[in-house]
């Protein structure tokens, strides 16, 4: 699902210390830099709100 970055989503992102890349996902396999479940990572990486203008949610993202 792709969610347009605006200053609300940053806002509740930073309050709420809201969490939704592959690094904070249980199925990631940091050892590996890969998921679990075979999705591609690169659109869940290392996301800086800042200067993203879209983001990319993964529809099998579990929090660890």
């Amino acid at each position: 699902m792709v969610t347009l970055v605006d200053l609300r989503l940053k806002t509740e992102a930073h309050a709420f210390g809201l969490r939704f890349t592959c690094e904070h996902c249980a199925h990631f396999d940091p050892e590996l830099a890969r998921c679990g479940n075979g999705f591609p990572t690169a659109p869940h990486r290392e996301i800086d709100l800042s200067v993203r203008r879209e983001l990319e949610f993964c529809k099998g993202f579990e929090l660890t």
